[in-house]
């Protein structure tokens, strides 16, 4: 069966236990895909030997009856999750040559199920960025490209290798991880779906950490069903993580009976933003039209405190990112810079983050330590933080008026060209989460559902917010609004 990479995750495991296909076949159709993919910059580094072993013990378990969802599945992880003896670099030359002597939680649960790695994938530095273009490695490009128009785009970040990878067949699902809107935004942009649990869903522990009070891990596939099936496997409480959960995890596939008649949708107004695309604005209301003819009842909201999201979001960040980012020093792993004579150790360590880190990730350090330097904490750090909670309390006050989603707008534009926004003043780039960072505050589910084309022929998606904890709820409004779009479209082959 010729292919086999572009199977969905669903048929591939349903082919699977009917004995149609082996998880040898998958992984090495996708390992030959990968290999002739090199101008998509998605695979960073690749474990084809570890893959085919782990796709032949998987093959054993399914011959044997009773094996996992998940079990033989072909993944790509992006570089920000540590696998035990394979570089995790977080995109950064700081973190050149690390190695981990662990796994993170999240892939463990995966390996744990039986599914295979394929690789790393690329990613904006330490998660920091919206286009991929912070990368020590170079750009992920999105496989998309605009109609009659060669301009390489991207894939969107700070998961744009993940996507990119999704997007063009090279794997059947990815990893991702979201602090701003780092797995819906370049799920959008790529004509995916990506889901950012609530936060406390997914264990953190094994993740470089970016900001610790908003970063959660979730999957980036190609359907509705897909994310629920990956979500499943990828959720657990875990003890090494003081912000995991113990709540049950349901079975999310199981909750998507496409069926949302009397449902709250809510559509809030402060998201009608100035000089938002006609485009976007015609796919919200196509949209909203289609979960009304699901059944589901429309109702106008109000998240008042929206528009402090973004100044609140870019406080906050920083500040988490300026004391993550301290334990990079050059003395017990990663780059460390040669010394001159005469050299100390604050020479070394300047030096070494001067040499190691990368423009956009210096400019967040250098916000964030002012931020929280003694002057200026209860001017901005305190107050960022009692922004938060208003926006996290316009969400419980929605929801506890009976709304149980709310749909929005994911980007407020398609895929832009790579390049184009570089020179510009880096707050046009950080405009490119403004639909998505009041998710990450607030600490609630949030997916991206791809739903049509612009006028340019790239893919544009829409988003929607559940109440936290009901991942399941959610997953099944966007199931609805995915089998309404009949979104088909995939990229022209040009890589």
């Amino acid at each position: 069966m010729s292919d086999l990479n572009k199977l969905t995750l669903a048929d591939a495991r349903d082919k699977m236990r009917a004995g149609e296909v082996t998880s040898v076949e998958l992984t090495e159709a996708c390992l030959s895909e990968i290999e002739g993919a090199s101008a998509l910059g998605a695979f960073v580094h690749n474990t084809p030997e570890i893959a085919l072993e782990q796709a032949k013990a998987a093959d054993v378990r399914i011959q044997a009856g009773n094996a996992p969802d998940m079990c033989g599945i072909p993944l790509g992880i992006k570089d920000l999750f540590c696998t035990k003896g394979v570089a995790s670099q977080a995109a950064s030359a700081i973190l050149e040559g690390f190695k981990p002597e662990y796994e993170s939680t999240v892939t463990q649960n995966l390996w744990d199920a039986g599914s295979v790695m394929l690789g790393k994938l690329n990613m904006d530095e330490f998660a920091m960025g919206s286009s991929n273009e912070t990368s020590t490695y170079g750009n992920a490009v999105n496989p998309w490209r605009r109609t009659g128009d060669d301009t390489a785009l991207t894939p969107g970040g700070s998961s744009g290798g993940s996507a990119s990878a999704v997007a063009a067949d090279l794997c059947l699902a990815a990893t991702g991880t979201d602090t701003g809107g780092s797995i819906r935004q370049p799920a959008a942009f790529t004509g995916i779906t990506g889901i950012k649990p609530t936060y406390g869903r997914v264990s953190r522990w094994g993740v470089v950490a970016f900001a610790s009070s908003l970063d959660q891990a979730g999957p980036m596939t190609k359907t509705v069903r897909d994310s629920a099936i990956m979500l499943e496997t990828m959720c657990s409480h875990d003890a090494k993580d003081s912000t995991s959960v113990d709540f049950a995890v349901p079975n999310f596939e199981a909750a998507l009976t496409g069926d949302i008649r009397g449902k709250k949708i809510g559509i809030p107004k402060e998201y009608h933003m100035d000089g938002m695309p006609a485009e976007i604005e015609k796919l919200w209301a196509d949209g909203t039209a289609m979960l009304k003819d699901a059944g589901a009842e429309i109702v106008d909201i109000s998240l008042p405190h929206t528009k402090y999201a973004l100044p609140a979001y870019y406080v906050i960040a920083p500040a988490e990112a300026s004391s993550n980012l301290a334990r990079y020093d050059g003395v017990r792993y990663g780059h460390r810079a040669s010394l001159g004579k005469g050299d100390g150790i604050t020479e070394m360590y300047e030096k070494t983050r001067a040499e190691g880190f990368g423009p956009e990730v210096q400019r967040r350090v250098m916000i964030g330590t002012y931020v929280l330097s003694a002057g200026f904490y209860d001017a901005y750090y305190n107050r960022a933080r009692r922004v938060r909670t208003l926006i996290k309390k316009d969400f419980e006050d929605v929801f506890a008026a009976g709304v149980d989603a709310i749909l929005t707008p994911a980007t407020p534009s398609s895929a832009f060209g790579l390049g184009e926004m570089k020179d510009a003043d880096p707050v046009k780039m950080y405009l490119n989460d403004v639909f998505t960072v009041t998710v990450n505050l607030a600490g609630l589910p949030g997916i991206t559902v791809p739903t049509g084309l612009d006028a340019q022929g790239l893919p544009l998606g829409l988003q929607l917010i559940g109440r936290p904890w009901e991942e399941g709820d959610l997953l099944n409004s966007a199931y609805v609004l995915e089998q309404a779009a009949g979104f088909a479209s995939k990229p022209a082959k040009w890589w």
